[in-house]
C-alpha cells in the first residue's frame, strides 16, 4: 500500500516524550531489608481507569523490570488461571484473599498489589496525551508486613511540530488520532509506567532483589 508523502511527514514531526515519576525518594526501607523477599506474585492490577483492559496490558509487561532487578516472578498467566480455576475472577476480590493464604498457594515471599489509575489518549485541537499511571504496594506473604509502596507515570504527548502553519497541525492532530485507534499506544505508554515503577535502583523505587549483582549494594 502507497502511503502519501504527507502522512509520512507528518508522522516524523510526531513529538514523543515518554516520562515518569518513581516514589518518593526518603523511602523507610527498614521492613524490605529485613524480610527479603526473593520471589515476587504480581496479583491482578484493580483497574480504577476507565479503560477496558488497562490492568491486563499493565500486568503483562511488570514481569520484565521486577525479573531484570534479580527477583524470581511467579508466571503471571498461570496465577491469573489458578484464581480462575478457583472461582476468583474479579481482581477487587483476589486482592482481598489473605496473605497467608496466597503463601500456601504459590509459596512467593511477597505480593505486589496495583492499581491503574489512568489508561488511555484524551485529545485536543492539534494534540493527543497517552498517559498510564499506576501505584502499588509490596506486602510479605509470610508475615502481611508492608515492604515497599509507589506510584509512576508514563506520558506519550503526541503533539505534532509545526508543519505547515495551523493547517499542517490539524492534519497532524487528525493522523495521530487514526494511529492511535489503529495502535494501541496506550499498551506500549503501559510498558515504560511497569519500569517506571518497579525497576530497582531509583529513588525511593524497589531494591535490587538477589539475583542482580547489585544486591544489597543500596
Amino acid at each position: 500500500m502507497n502511503v502519501p508523502r504527507w502522512v509520512t511527514s507528518v508522522c516524523c514531526a510526531s513529538v514523543l516524550l515518554l516520562t515518569g515519576c518513581a516514589a518518593k525518594p526518603s523511602y523507610d526501607y527498614t521492613a524490605f531489608k529485613r524480610n527479603g523477599p526473593r520471589s515476587i506474585l504480581i496479583l491482578p492490577p484493580v483497574n480504577d481507569s476507565t479503560a477496558v483492559g488497562a490492568n491486563y496490558s499493565l500486568m503483562s509487561q511488570m514481569t520484565l523490570p521486577l525479573a531484570e532487578s534479580g527477583y524470581y516472578v511467579l508466571p503471571v498467566t498461570l496465577v491469573d488461571e489458578t484464581f480462575r480455576q478457583n472461582g476468583l475472577n474479579d481482581p477487587t476480590d483476589i486482592a482481598m484473599v489473605p496473605t497467608k493464604k496466597l503463601h500456601e498457594i504459590f509459596g512467593a515471599d511477597a505480593a505486589l498489589y496495583v492499581h491503574v489509575k489512568q489508561y488511555g489518549t484524551s485529545y485536543q485541537v492539534v494534540s493527543s496525551v497517552t498517559t498510564v499511571t499506576a501505584v502499588a504496594k509490596l506486602v510479605d506473604l509470610r508475615s502481611g508486613e508492608l515492604l515497599w509502596e509507589g506510584h509512576a507515570s508514563a506520558i506519550d504527548n503526541g503533539q505534532a511540530a509545526n508543519v505547515g502553519g495551523i493547517v499542517g497541525m490539524l492534519v497532524a492532530a487528525v493522523v495521530n488520532q487514526i494511529m492511535a485507534s489503529t495502535f494501541d499506544r496506550s499498551h506500549d505508554v503501559a510498558g515504560v509506567a511497569s519500569v517506571n515503577l518497579l525497576a530497582a535502583g531509583r529513588p525511593g523505587g524497589m531494591l535490587y532483589g538477589p539475583r542482580s549483582p547489585n544486591y544489597q549494594k543500596e
